[in-house]
Order: structure tokens, then sequence, then C-alpha cells
């Protein structure tokens, strides 16, 4: 029990606190950080430079010293989102031991960080006017990887460019219907990386056998069975022996 001479602190007493003093860089993060929890906890209706500086403890005016609009903001954010995906995968890359590591680790990245952050990512891509700013940047780091892991392929399965190339940009899409799976089930992300890698790798070995340079040569055809080329000329026919004469 307090004794009669302790007295009930008030609000008055309590000290107002203090605006921490952030360097830009890591300011401009924290607004970030606070415009992605409600993104993903409210979505885009209750994000506004007011309810973000409640939320920050920050005054608004300060926010539009990082990001004039609200638009702005928003492509800040999914580039940095595309930024952190880049950098998890080319640590992933360069801690890879052979090609089945590389492949295994690169998908279960990209398989987790759209489970982790899939709900932000595709209501940030929904919203056009911020899509357009960032789909050049998209495109050529998706190029840039096609290629990478093109060159992958090529290697390991002695595959020609051109079907690595058109394999790779197929498994892409293969990697994302994984990721994506996740939303619609209980399946957690080991297990679909698992799946996922398996039909991957399946995949290139079939490939190999079909398409690769140690893939069995097609059987030849005898020419009375074989169709004729379009455009090409038929065969002379040898003329018949004459039987000399005794």
């Amino acid at each position: 029990m307090p004794t009669s001479t302790a007295r009930t602190k008030t609000s008055t007493d309590v000290a107002p606190r203090r605006r921490q003093r952030l360097a830009p860089e890591e300011r401009a993060g924290q607004i970030l950080d606070f415009a992605a929890r409600l993104i993903i906890e409210e979505g885009f209706t209750e994000l506004s430079m007011e309810r973000l500086a409640r939320e920050a403890g920050i005054s608004k005016a300060l926010i539009y010293n990082y990001f004039p609009n609200r638009n702005d903001m928003l492509r800040a954010l999914l580039e940095r989102e595309m930024q952190v995906l880049r950098e998890r995968q080319l640590r992933e890359i360069n801690a890879a031991t052979d090609f089945r590591d590389l492949v295994y680790r690169t998908t279960r990245t990209y398989v987790a960080q759209v489970k982790e952050r899939g709900a932000l990512l595709q209501r940030l891509w929904a919203e056009s006017a911020v899509a357009r700013t960032v789909a050049d940047q998209h495109l050529s780091q998706r190029d840039e990887a096609l290629r990478f892991m093109s060159r992958q392929v090529a290697k390991e399965y002695g595959l020609p460019r051109d079907v690595a190339t058109t394999a790779v940009d197929m498994q892409m899409a293969m990697t994302e219907a994984a990721a994506q799976h996740l939303s619609n089930s209980h399946d957690d992300v080991d297990f679909a990386t698992s799946i996922c890698v398996t039909l991957l790798l399946g995949g290139g070995e079939a490939l190999a056998r079909a398409y690769g340079k140690t893939a069995s040569a097609p059987k030849t055809v005898k020419a009375t069975t074989q169709p004729a080329t379009k455009g090409a000329k038929p065969a002379a026919r040898k003329a018949p022996a004459r039987r000399s004469r005794g």
C-alpha cells in the first residue's frame, strides 16, 4: 500500500517521448516498414500520409520530405521488396555447392519470399500507377536471371542454348506456381520447395535425354517411307545396266 505521502503519476509527470533522430536512409526505411505493415494488415484503404505519420510517430511534413506523394512511397516500397529478393537470391547463388543445390536454394528463397511477403507484393503490383514505374526494372532483372539459369541448365544437361532458355522460362513459371500454391493450401515452404525442385530436376533430366548432346540419334527412315522435303528435288534414278551382247 502506498503511504499518504506518495502521489499518483499523472500524464503531466510523464516526460514526452522524444523523436528519435535517424539518418535519412534509416528514416526512409522506417517509413516504408510502417507502410508495409499497414498494407499487409489493412490494405490500401487505411493508408494515408496522416495515418502513416501517426503510426510512425513523426510529422506528416517529415514523410513528405522523403516521399512527395503516396505513389512515390509505394513505388519505393515495391523497389525495396524486389531488391531484398534479389540480394537474397545472390547470397544463395554464391553459397551453392553444385547445380542441384543451386536449384534448391534459389527456389526455396523465392517460395519463402512470396509466402512471407506475397500479400504485400500482390497488392503493390495491382496498383497500376505504381507497377508501371518499375515494370522495366522488373523485366530487366527477370531477363538477367533467365540468362544466368539458362547457362547453368545448358551446361548441366548438355542442352542447346535455345532449348535451355525455353525450359528455364517455363520453369520460372513453375516456381511462381509453387509459391502461389502455398496461399491455397496447408503445405509449408519446405514441402512446396521439395515438390517443385523434384519437378524441375526431373524435367531437366528428361530434356537431356531428348535434346542433350548425348541423346540417341533418331533412327534412319527408309527412303520408301520418308516423306519428301518441301522444295527438295527428287533424287535421280539410276539407269538400268545394259546387258552385253555375247
